[in-house]
C-alpha cells in the first residue's frame, strides 16, 4: 500500500485515491494477497507526510503553506522588531477596482497601490497610488511619502525580490540614508505577512465597497454587461486616492488590531515613549532631499557638450553656468525627474544647477513612461522600413506631437494626467516643519541649490 501510494499518488499526475486504490487492487490481486478497503487506504493517504505529499503532488508554491512558520528573523530578534522604524516592509498590489478619468468617459484600468508598513505597530507609513506598474518610480514616491509624513525613513527595509527593488537606484538611495534593505525569500509570502494582509483588508473591508469593484470577475461566466466593472466605473483616481488615505491614515489606524490588542497608531506612539524618539534619524522634507530621491543616468555622470549641454534620455538639458570653459567636456553627475522630462539637475561647483532641455515646450509635464513608448513605437517603425534609426530628442518632440503616435500614448497620457493630482500633495510636507536643535556649538549646514542663475540654501 506504501509503495502504491509513493509511486502512483505521490506524482506530479495528481491520480485520484479511487485509481490508486484500483492499482493497488490489481497488484494484490496478482500477487494473491488481501486487498486493503477503500478507507483503509484513504486513512493511510491521510497519514504520510502532509509537507512532502503536496510537494510531489503540487509543487513547492503548494506545500509551502503547510511548512511551519519561523519565529524570528534572526537569533533573538523578533521578527517585527522591538520598536517603530525599525522593521518596515514595502511591496505592491492591484487594487480589485476600475478607475476613470475626471471626465468619466474613459476607463483608465486597475490602479497599483504601493504600501509601506511599519511591522511593529502594523502602522500605514505611506501610500502611493498609480496606474503604472511597479517601477522605480514606485519606491521613490513612497519613500517620499513617508518622509513627508514622518520625517524619517526606517532602519531595515523588508522587500521582496522584484526588479525594482535590485536596481542600483534603489540601493543608493538607502545607502545614503542608511537603511538596510532585507530580502524575502522567494514565494515564500509569510516574510512579508504583515503588508500581504493589510492588502486584504483593504481589498475587503474598504474597495469592495465601492462602484467598479472587481469582485464579480473572479467567476467570469458570471459578469454580464449590467455588472461589468467597467460599465460601472465612476471613481477617478484623485477622489479615490483621497479616500483611500483617510481610510488607512484615520480609520485603520484608530481600529483595534486583533494582534496586538490595541490600535496601530496607540501601539506606534507606546514604541517612541518606550524606545525613544532617535532624533538623529529626522530627515528634513527639503529641495535636497527631493534631489537625491531623482534618479540619475546608468553610469550617473554625463559629458557637458559645448553649446549643447548634458544628454539624458536622448534629450540635451541646458543651464547658464555650462558656459564656463573649465566645465565643458567634463563628466559630471546628473539626476532627472522622471514626472517632468523638461527638467533636469546638474552638479556643478558644488551645487546642484537646474537645467532645462531645448524642446521644454513638449517635453514639460512629460513622464519617462510616455518616453519610453514614444521611443518603442519610432524604432518599430523604422524596423519595418528595414533601415537603422538613431533616436534624438527633436524626433521624439516630433513624436509626442504626431498624429500617428499620438493614439499610442493617449492612454497612458491620461493616466499621467490624474497621477499628477496625487504627486502635487507630496511636493509640501504635511505637517510644521521640525525645528531641530543642533548641539551646542554646531550649526546645519547644506550644499545650496542654484535655479536659473540664483542660489538657494536648503535650509
Amino acid at each position: 500500500m506504501n509503495e502504491v501510494i509513493e509511486n502512483e499518488y505521490e506524482t506530479v499526475k495528481q491520480k485520484t485515491k479511487i485509481a490508486c486504490w484500483a492499482i493497488l487492487k490489481e497488484t494484490t490481486d496478482r500477487q494473491g494477497l488481501v486487498t486493503p478497503s477503500y478507507h483503509s487506504f484513504c486513512v493511510a493517504v491521510r497519514h504520510r507526510n502532509r509537507i512532502k505529499q503536496t510537494l510531489m503532488r503540487q509543487g513547492p508554491r503548494a506545500a509551502y503553506q503547510h511548512a511551519p512558520f519561523y519565529m524570528e528573523l534572526e537569533v533573538k530578534t523578533p521578527r517585527h522588531g522591538d520598536r517603530p522604524f525599525e522593521i518596515c516592509h514595502i511591496d505592491h498590489t492591484q487594487l480589485d477596482i476600475e478607475l476613470t478619468d475626471s471626465s468619466g468617459k474613459h476607463v483608465l484600468g486597475r490602479p497599483w497601490l504601493t504600501l509601506m508598513m511599519d511591522a511593529f505597530s502594523r502602522r500605514a507609513l505611506a501610500v502611493h497610488v498609480d496606474f503604472e506598474e511597479p517601477s522605480y518610480r514606485s519606491c521613490m514616491m513612497v519613500l517620499r511619502e513617508c518622509v513627508r509624513r514622518r520625517n524619517r525613513l526606517p532602519q531595515c527595509l523588508v522587500v521582496d525580490g522584484g526588479p525594482e527593488f535590485r536596481g542600483t537606484y534603489f540601493e543608493a538611495l538607502l545607502a545614503r540614508y542608511e537603511c538596510i534593505k532585507k530580502t524575502r525569500p522567494p514565494a515564500k509570502a509569510r516574510f512579508g505577512s504583515v503588508v500581504e494582509r493589510l492588502f486584504g483588508t483593504t481589498n475587503t473591508q474598504f474597495v469592495y465597497n465601492f462602484l467598479g469593484n472587481t469582485q464579480i470577475t473572479r467567476n467570469v461566466r458570471q459578469v454580464t454587461k449590467s455588472v461589468n466593472p467597467k460599465e460601472l466605473a465612476v471613481w477617478p483616481l484623485g477622489p479615490f486616492v483621497d479616500q483611500l488615505c483617510h481610510y488607512l491614515y484615520d480609520i485603520y489606524d484608530t481600529n483595534i488590531h486583533p494582534s496586538l490588542g490595541e490600535s496601530p497608531r496607540d501601539a506606534y506612539d507606546r514604541g517612541f515613549q518606550n524606545t525613544g524618539s532617535r532624533l538623529q534619524r529626522l530627515i528634513l522634507y527639503d529641495h535636497e532631499f527631493m534631489i537625491a530621491t531623482l534618479p540619475s543616468t546608468p553610469r550617473g555622470t554625463a559629458l557637458v557638450s559645448p553649446g549643447h549641454g548634458v544628454k539624458i534620455n536622448y534629450i540635451y538639458y541646458w543651464a547658464d553656468v555650462m558656459d564656463d570653459p573649465s566645465i565643458q567636456r567634463q563628466q559630471v553627475p546628473v539626476r532627472f525627474d522622471p514626472f517632468d522630462l523638461g527638467t533636469a539637475y546638474a552638479f556643478i561647483g558644488r551645487r546642484w544647477v537646474e537645467c532645462h532641455s531645448d524642446h521644454y515646450r513638449i517635453f514639460q509635464g512629460r513622464s519617462q513612461k510616455e518616453l519610453l513608448i514614444a521611443s518603442k513605437q519610432l524604432r518599430a517603425q523604422n524596423r519595418e522600413r528595414g533601415r537603422q534609426y538613431q533616436i534624438t530628442a527633436s524626433k521624439l518632440a516630433q513624436a509626442l506631437q504626431s498624429a500617428t503616435l499620438q493614439e499610442s500614448v493617449l492612454l497612458q497620457r491620461l493616466r499621467a494626467r490624474e497621477s499628477q493630482q496625487t504627486r502635487e500633495r507630496t511636493r509640501q510636507p504635511d505637517s510644521s516643519p521640525l525645528e531641530i536643535q543642533p548641539p551646542a556649538g554646531e550649526t546645519l549646514v547644506s550644499d545650496p541649490i542654484v535655479s536659473d542663475g540664483q542660489v538657494f540654501e536648503s535650509f
